[in-house]
């Protein structure tokens, strides 16, 4: 067992207070001097598990409740932050005594300490030491402050659980984010099905027309011919301009007609095709689904990373933003972790073997690492992930989101590729490309604001007009209810 003799004594004559911070408030405590704590583990916990040891050790001084969960989620907030709340602060001022050099305060955790230390520069002590006390404090809470009831700050800690977890969610700077992410999973894991279930529908129903997989090879295509067609035998000339609106081409669709005649494929029940149209049409839902999905993904992006969407592709800049886990974690990348993110395990293991790293990884599927040659590749692959980093921060630290950076930076890497390939002319230089693309950015920007001033005094003038029609209301009121009030005083007269 671990062996240390320890007295949690005074340190040259000082006191030790011990700030104990509980879900119902900020709990002040002494250390006797002089306890001896223990000389072996199990005694340390022997001595702390024993209420009647333990108060011989710790000496209750003061209590500072919250007045309600707000003001405890508020200094929850602030102590994880590293900041002292000033509930804290002024609790601390008013119970330690004034002389600061005559006491040292001991705290659970360092960072909080340094905090305390720096705004209200009192000294404080952070140690094993410390944290076993703390420990019996936790244990021994109920019993050592008298205003707490049995069971108070288990209830206090389930609620402010709530409240804190509740406020976290609510201001996630990476929400948006994390619907990215969702989208783009949804969009993968479609991919993966809808191309499983058209495998299988081809190999069904080409039991019965096998030459129309060959004729039509777009998934969404053939299951929409297979819902129109069904049984081939049954199909005629009249079915052309349908055949010609699926497949966008009536040399197709007339080869359709033809094939369907002549087909070699074998007679099929109406059974077998009455389920073979049912798989049809769930196959087209998934169809539709993912270019729903397409869309949600393609609006997200422009709302949160437009200039990486821009520069990347909604999928690419959704893959990198997922791997990463938040645009904010990726915008903290460097430029050559993103260029190489998605290949970790093709990294690892030429790191372990020695070998040659790889040159690239989720950016590989982007247009500009296909156009490029061979030798280019890894040259290319560098350059865009300088300026997918570049993109990905404008982005995370932009206020107004734009797209312009992004489509700048493109024209840069297309630039680049060309220079690459033909050598004709030098690429822009990024400071120039920066200037042109701020130049847009700031018309665009007085743009919005015109646009923005335009529809505050369209809503001002409307405003306006609802009073004025609200006030020649309340006139046309008034002028009918005198009329009425001068033949009531005239009929009292007669």
């Amino acid at each position: 067992s671990l062996q240390f003799l320890y007295f949690i004594g005074n340190d040259m004559g000082k006191k030790l207070y011990l700030l104990f911070e509980t879900p119902a408030g900020y709990g002040l405590f002494l250390k006797e001097e002089g306890e001896e704590i223990g000389a072996k583990d199990v005694e340390i916990q022997k001595t702390w598990q024993d209420f009647g040891r333990f108060k011989k050790v710790v000496k209750f001084v003061s209590f500072a409740p919250f007045k309600d969960s707000e003001q405890a989620l508020e200094n929850i907030n602030a102590l994880s932050e590293g900041q002292v709340p000033a509930f804290l602060g002024s609790f601390l001022a008013d119970t330690l005594p004034d002389s600061k050099k005559k006491y040292e305060l001991g705290v659970a955790e360092t960072k909080m300490g340094s905090a305390i230390q720096e705004n209200l520069q009192i000294p404080c002590v952070c140690n094993e030491h410390i944290a076993e006390i703390h420990r019996g404090i936790r244990v021994h809470a109920a019993k050592l402050v008298p205003v707490l009831k049995e069971g108070e700050l288990e209830r206090a800690a389930l609620s402010l659980a709530h409240y804190y977890s509740r406020s976290k969610v609510k201001f996630n700077v990476n929400r948006s984010d994390n619907m990215i992410i969702q989208a783009i999973a949804i969009v993968d894991k479609l991919d993966k099905d809808i191309n499983t279930f058209a495998m299988r529908l081809k190999e069904w129903y080409g039991w019965h027309f096998p030459e129309l997989a060959k004729i039509v090879a777009d998934n969404g295509q053939f299951c929409r011919l297979c819902g129109l067609l069904k049984n081939k035998e049954q199909v005629t000339d009249d079915m052309l301009p349908k055949i010609t609106e699926i497949v966008n081409d009536e040399e197709v669709a007339k080869q359709v007609l033809a094939m369907a005649k002549i087909s070699m494929g074998g007679a099929i029940a109406e059974v077998d095709m009455v389920n073979i149209d049912t798989f049809s049409l769930r196959l087209s839902g998934l169809l539709n689904l993912r270019s729903q999905s397409i869309e949600y993904l393609h609006n997200k992006i422009e709302a949160v990373s437009p200039n990486l969407g821009s520069l990347m592709g909604d999928n690419i800049a959704a893959k990198l933003i997922s791997h990463a886990g938040s645009l904010m974690n990726l915008a903290k990348y460097p430029a050559s972790t993103v260029q190489i993110l998605g290949a970790e395990k093709a990294l690892f293991r030429a790191l372990k073997s020695r070998g040659n790293t790889p040159k690239y990884g989720i950016i590989f599927n982007t247009s500009f690492i296909g156009k490029a040659k061979g030798k280019n590749k890894g040259r290319i692959s560098r350059y865009l992930a300088n300026k997918a980093s570049i993109a990905c921060r404008i982005d995370a630290f932009g206020e107004v989101p734009t797209r312009v950076f992004g489509e700048k930076l493109k024209e840069q890497v297309d630039d680049r590729l060309q220079y690459y390939d033909e050598k004709a002319h030098k690429p822009m230089k990024n400071t120039v490309a920066m200037e042109e693309a701020l130049k847009v950015f700031g018309k665009e920007l007085k743009k919005a604001k015109k646009e923005q001033a335009g529809a505050e005094e369209a809503k001002e003038a409307k405003e306006v007009e609802k009073k004025e029609k609200k006030a020649g209301k309340k006139r046309k009121e008034i002028a009918t209810e005198e009329p009425e009030k001068k033949k009531k005083k005239k009929k009292s007269k007669e």
